[in-house]
């Protein structure tokens, strides 16, 4: 009988600082024009790793992922100094995957040697789109010139890349997204992480979209968008594992896996959210987004958490199902019943399978099937129950 995985223990360190903010975008990111201290950062980074050290303290760290913001702004030098806080205040595991977030319009080759050289073995690109109408659209910095520029330096210099696209864009029929999928299939490695565009909550695409400005294919158009790259993926060898990630097998992003199985992990930086397990207890950590604000903190206190709380039971294994339900692998339910303390409900998981949203895989695992991950929110809800 195979053992449950273990999920492993990872670190995500936020640099929040993007040159624009791109108008879809609601992630904890900041423009600021004066320029930013980076060693000031630095040492920041350095006393939150060794706060939270202490309170999460003998862990061997399998993955690193440097994300943002744009960690592509960063010099060399200040991941090579993160990197090396992370080594001496924790064990990192010889073979560790160290990813790390770039956006084309900041590549240059020896920015990204200097990179390979402090530690980092995986990038991810976020190029987005593969034409200069629909990045302009987007707000992104960087032409398709410039991102397949940027491809190729990733390629040269890195083990491991990786790189973004949106779909179900302004415009966007299934023909031209099956076009550009198979040009970006040409250029990928062995791994690709394509999402769907949605409307996010306080962006400029939703003032946008209310206003009747914006446009975006309906469900319908967006479920054979979300059908075509399955089917090109897999056909190319890229194969999902989770709902927005493919991969060639063996290739799956092993940061992302520690989220998704969920794992333990530590979030270093402004608006960074963690999971670490103390004195047998899962807490939900998060710090201050504003960047000012955490470093004034960190500054003050030693670190910028600003939300610690104790999950019950309950509450850990929901959200094992909400994270683990979007891999094609799905759950263990042997470790389900050890984080929350209880087994699925037998009827509910019955009538799911019934109406084919969930399946079970063996003896120990349950998955949501393509058309329950089209609305997993209430698969998961319906099973938490």
């Amino acid at each position: 009988m195979s053992e449950p995985i273990d999920p492993g223990f990872g670190v995500y360190v936020h640099w929040p600082f993007c040159a624009a903010k791109c108008p879809y975008c609601d992630f904890n990111s900041h423009v600021r024009h004066q320029g930013v201290d980076q060693d000031r950062y630095a040492k920041a980074f350095i006393a939150e790793l060794e706060s939270t050290a202490a309170r999460a303290p003998g862990r061997t760290v399998d993955s690193i992922f440097l994300g943002g913001g744009t960690p592509s702004l960063m010099e060399p030098r200040t991941v090579s100094t993160i990197l090396d806080a992370i080594a001496r205040v924790w064990t990192v595991s010889p073979n560790a995957e160290i990813s790390m977030e770039a956006n084309p319009s900041s590549v240059e080759a020896e920015r990204f040697r200097g990179y390979r050289a402090a530690g980092v073995n995986r990038v991810s690109l976020g190029v987005q789109a593969l034409n200069d109408v629909d990045l302009k659209a987007l707000g992104r910095l960087h032409n398709a010139e410039e991102a397949f520029k940027a491809i190729e330096i990733a390629r040269s210099t890195f083990p491991r890349i990786s790189f973004d696209l949106i779909y179900a864009r302004p415009g966007q029929t299934p023909a031209l997204w099956a076009a550009e999928l198979a040009a970006a299939m040409e250029r990928a490695s062995d791994h690709l992480s394509l999402y769907q565009l949605t409307i996010e909550p306080d962006t400029m695409f939703e003032k946008l979209y209310k206003a009747g400005k914006l446009v975006i294919p309906d469900e319908d158009t967006a479920a054979t968008l979300f059908e075509i790259t399955q089917e090109i993926c897999e056909r190319h060898g890229r194969p999902a594992y989770e709902i927005s990630n493919h991969a060639a097998p063996g290739a799956e992003c092993r940061h992302n896996l520690v989220y998704w199985r969920y794992g333990e992990y530590a979030g270093i930086g402004p608006g960074a959210h963690g999971r670490l397990v103390v004195d047998g207890r899962r807490h939900a950590t998060a710090t201050a987004r504003e960047p000012e604000k955490w470093l004034a903190r960190v500054e003050s206190w030693g670190d910028g958490i600003e939300t610690d709380d104790v999950l019950t039971p309950e509450e850990s294994g929901d959200e094992l199902l909400l994270m683990g339900l979007r891999l094609v692998e799905g759950i263990d339910l042997r470790r389900y019943k050890a984080i929350s303390g209880r087994s699925l409900d037998h009827g509910r998981m019955a009538d799911l399978i019934a109406h084919g949203m969930v399946e079970r895989i063996g003896d120990h695992h349950v998955r949501a099937t393509r058309s329950g991950s089209f609305v997993l929110d209430a698969v998961v809800a319906d099973l938490a129950a």
